[in-house]
């Protein structure tokens, strides 16, 4: 006959297998910005016997976690996947290595294509699944799928792209939250989670901690409102290597108009819609520091920006690189939403508009100067506009590839609030508990 505390222990599990399953659950991982790179990263552990806490660039148009299994690295749980596995997409063929086994070096092994969107280079990598811990949550998820590759094998010089290049130094690979079958959110909507495919972001502005939860917006972040509007797909890939026919994994949103101090703003509005061979549109991306536009976007968005910040009396000065326009400190004033310039809106479907405030719009380059945050993207970029980190820092974004919309929340600071300080970290669980396994 089963013991009490067997039985008590079985009751424990099985509530907690409910609780997982359950489509209103959510996962949490603090967030923070590197000052150097401009970046977004989160911790996560990786692996058992030993487990190896990582350091990943959130990259919301990444296909899939990869991570640098170098000769250091070892995990005692790591499974190669087969070329034949239903899980091996092939396009990067299949990978076979000389060495002694271990993660990054085995026989018949789907090959991964590894980017880093900061260097002009895919690299060669191995997909495997191994143990993978959102610590903060104290959740182990015991069969994650990801890539792997060994940073040493690129890195022939300092002049060599690797797989690390450009990275805060701390970062040990990139943590992909794209529309794909590997990705994070998908992933752990699948059992025995079965979160819904969600993904939630409030990206800090300081040195202080933000927010990554998976599963839709967390607790901690429901009290402010968000506007929903539809995720667009992009019919035509916009990744570095991909098979013809195939779309873009990445986060587009339909921008009609651009509004510089509540006046529309003149050029080609065809620039904003995506065009039969993909190119146009608007995106997000938490791998550009700022946001970047298609030079006929950029330069009447600057002139009509300079114009009406000289109507405020705000003093002009030379440009520090990579910013065209900046300006006299001293000369301009302050409100709970950054410094007060006039106001960027774009314009979306249904005439919805997400304002951006000089909190988001500009960037203190020093103790005088401070710069409009856009860069000029070319006369040909593939996309026209492409919003960056610093334009998505203190707003709570969701990412619902359930019903395909974003939403998003107006300016934390309108509020008195910041992405710093939405006290999302301050209520998760200590860190004295013990992981919980659903296997």
């Amino acid at each position: 006959m089963a013991s009490f505390s067997t039985l008590f222990s079985t009751l424990i599990l099985t509530i907690a297998l409910l609780s997982f399953s359950c489509s209103s659950q959510q996962f949490f991982s603090p967030v923070e910005k590197d000052p150097i790179t401009n970046l977004f990263s989160t911790l996560l552990w990786v692996g058992t016997e030993p487990t190896h806490e990582f350091n990943f660039v959130i990259d919301i148009g990444g296909p899939i976690l990869w991570y640098d299994c170098n000769k250091a690295y070892n995990s005692s749980t790591y499974n190669p996947i087969s070329c034949e596995s239903k899980h091996c997409t092939n396009d990067a063929g299949c990978t076979s290595c000389n060495g002694p086994f271990k993660p990054g070096c085995s026989n018949n092994t789907c090959g991964a294509n590894i980017i880093n969107p900061l260097v002009d280079a895919i690299f060669s990598g191995d997909t495997g699944s191994d143990a993978l811990f959102i610590p903060k949550s104290k959740i182990k998820v015991s069969d994650f799928i990801s890539g792997c590759t060994d940073s040493n094998a690129f890195a022939d010089s300092a002049d060599s792209d690797f797989p690390l290049k450009n990275l805060p130094k701390t970062s040990k690979g990139i943590l992909g939250l794209a529309r794909t079958p590997l990705s994070l959110p998908k992933q752990l909507s699948l059992a025995p989670f079965k979160l819904l495919n969600k993904f939630a972001l409030c990206l800090p502005s300081s040195n202080n901690l933000g927010s990554l939860f998976i599963g839709g917006v967390g607790s901690s972040l429901s009290k402010f409102q968000l506007t929903k509007v539809p995720l667009v797909i992009n019919p035509f890939s916009t990744a570095p290597i991909f098979t013809d026919g195939d779309a873009s994994y990445e986060y587009f949103i339909d921008v009609k108009s651009i509004k510089v101090g509540g006046e529309v703003l003149s050029f080609k509005s065809s620039l904003l819609s995506i065009d039969n061979k993909g190119n146009g549109g608007t995106k997000l991306s938490t791998m550009k520091s700022f946001t970047v536009l298609h030079s006929s976007i950029f330069k009447p968005l600057v002139r009509d920006f300079t114009k009406k910040a000289s109507d405020k009396k705000i003093k002009k000065v030379a440009s520090v690189a990579p910013f065209d326009t900046c300006f006299d400190l001293s000369t301009i004033g302050k409100t709970n939403t950054g410094l007060d310039v006039p106001t960027i809106g774009l314009v979306l479907e249904g005439g919805v508009e997400w304002t951006i405030f000089g909190g988001n719009s500009m960037v203190l380059v020093s103790k005088n100067v401070a710069c409009l945050g856009f860069v000029d993207g070319g006369k040909e970029p593939r996309t026209a506009v492409v919003i960056g980190g610093h334009q998505l820092e203190d707003i709570v974004l969701e990412f619902d590839l359930v019903s395909s919309k974003l939403g998003f929340s107006s300016s934390l600071l309108l509020q008195n609030a910041s992405c710093s300080n939405s006290n999302s970290v301050n209520k998760m669980v200590k860190s004295s508990e013990s992981f919980i396994s659903v296997e």
